[in-house]
């Protein structure tokens, strides 16, 4: 049995039984690193020799009885999740070489449980992108296909999970970032209701959009890891002050009964029949299953793009102004105060990251706010009516999680407005902050994942992991080649 296929429930009993050693299993993850990562490029710092210090702690905790779930399980982080001692890049020249001096909460979380941190995984620059080849050090592949892009910003944690890189890892989702690029890979990923995880040692994007989640195998994964690294954090002032429920708690009990809403703006000529075919059908398995589908309207949804990009590049300009050369990041040149700041932000940021600053200081700019940024206010709050209106009749929603499966490397590089249409599956669920999780509904004739998002209530993730969950028990999914 190759392990490194293996789910983390397999996982953990592989070393409760003494199948296997936390070091070992370390180890055969960083052999297929090793063999096959120089073509995918997910990882962007590899950590053998941290992780094999931790596997030992991890080793001597499964040895004296006192395992949980997580303790020895190699888990791969997005490089914008702060990690003590080790280089957290965001894949941008400006932070090529910071190390931070602290944990992020959930680093915090996952180091009680006892994780092995096989690395960190790249991504679009600071999260913007839709395709993970706007990093400054590896442009990801699809394992599926080496000519085609994994998705993003979350591309490179997806691509270590499909191809057996990583048993799970951790992504963030600003308007997608974990949901499409898992569609994209042929795994499940699912971004939590805003203010379920807490954001503090994250990088942020976009601050009221922003989310960390986990990509995973399965949906009973992804609540296994919702488990360890949801907690309410002092740090966070937008950490819900919510009960945690067992996020494994509802996994295999029937949908019978279940109200499925399907919007019929998500399924419009814009969606690749494809992708089209394959969600519907997937609702018609669920609906076999005993679930009740619900034709309903959410008329807000063509007004999405243009408020997520108001709100999310005013927000990333307001973040990323920190970042001038003179605190801490990539230092340019110059003789005057002004100039070295020109110079630092110049060389230091992509193209991309400078698009949306350019965009979002002039949405903010005196005579642009109330004509921009606060319209897309407004209209953040009539879809979040919108969706409540869908909630009054409904469970969960299921829709397409993109327009299309992956497409090929460079196709969309000149046209970035194209890459921002496409977030249009997604980018509701981040402005009215509620948990979306995608996996696997089909193939293209090509063999190209197909992925489908449940979306639910806020803080009821345990509604859409037990319909994700009923659904993967009918699908048989292809792993990759690579």
């Amino acid at each position: 049995m190759d392990l490194t296929r293996a789910k983390i429930r397999d996982l953990r009993k592989a070393l409760d039984t003494k199948e296997i050693g936390a070091a070992e299993l370390c180890g055969e993850y960083f052999k297929k690193i090793e063999a096959s990562d120089d073509k995918l490029l997910s990882y962007i710092t590899v950590t053998k020799d941290k992780a094999m210090e931790m596997a030992a702690d991890a080793q001597k905790k499964i040895d004296a009885g006192e395992a949980s779930m997580l303790t020895g399980i190699p888990i791969a982080i997005k490089d914008n999740i702060c990690t003590d001692g080790v280089k957290t890049t965001c894949s941008s020249k400006m932070l090529e070489n910071f190390v931070p001096p602290y944990d992020a909460t959930v680093i915090e979380n996952l180091k009680n449980e006892g994780y092995v941190l096989l690395g960190k995984t790249s991504m679009d620059e600071f999260a913007m992108g839709g395709s993970n080849q706007t990093s400054a050090f590896a442009k990801t592949k699809n394992p599926y296909d080496l000519e085609r892009v994994p998705g993003g910003s979350s591309g490179g944690s997806a691509a270590a999970v499909s191809a057996s890189l990583a048993p799970c890892a951790l992504g963030s989702d600003t308007g997608g970032s974990i949901r499409q690029p898992a569609s994209f890979c042929g795994v499940t990923g699912i971004k939590p209701t805003y203010g379920r995880v807490s954001r503090y040692g994250l990088v942020a994007f976009a601050s009221s959009l922003d989310q960390i989640g986990p990509i995973c195998n399965d949906a009973h994964d992804c609540a296994i890891m919702l488990n360890a690294i949801c907690s309410q954090d002092a740090h966070d002032a937008t950490s819900a002050r919510v009960d945690i429920p067992d996020f494994t708690a509802k996994l295999g009990q029937s949908v019978k009964g279940m109200k499925i809403a399907m919007p019929k703006e998500f399924y419009s000529d814009d969606i690749d029949d494809e992708v089209k075919s394959s969600v519907v059908a997937a609702a018609k398995t669920l609906e076999a299953q005993g679930a009740q589908l619900i034709d309903c309207s959410i008329p807000g949804l063509k007004y999405a793009i243009p408020a997520y990009y108001l709100i999310a590049c005013a927000e990333a300009a307001s973040n990323l102004s920190r970042f001038d050369g003179i605190k801490y990041g990539y230092r340019g040149e110059g003789r005057t105060f002004e100039d070295l700041i020109r110079d630092s932000r110049s060389k230091g940021f992509g193209e991309e990251v400078k698009r949306r600053i350019l965009l979002g200081n002039y949405a903010l700019s005196s005579g642009y706010y109330d004509a921009y940024y606060k319209k897309a206010l407004a209209l953040k709050q009539e879809i979040i009516k919108e969706y409540n209106e869908v909630f009054d009749i409904a469970d969960v929603i299921l829709t397409p999680t993109a327009p299309s499966v992956a497409y090929k490397i460079g196709a969309q590089d000149n046209d970035p407005v194209k890459m921002y249409l496409a977030d249009i599956c997604t980018v509701t669920v981040n402005i009215a902050g509620l948990p979306g999780i995608n996996t696997t509904c089909g193939y293209t004739g090509e063999g190209m994942p197909i992925g489908m998002s449940v979306i639910g209530k806020r803080f009821d993730e345990q509604t859409i992991l037990q319909c994700a969950d009923a659904f993967e028990q009918t699908f048989a999914p292809t792993a990759p080649k690579l």
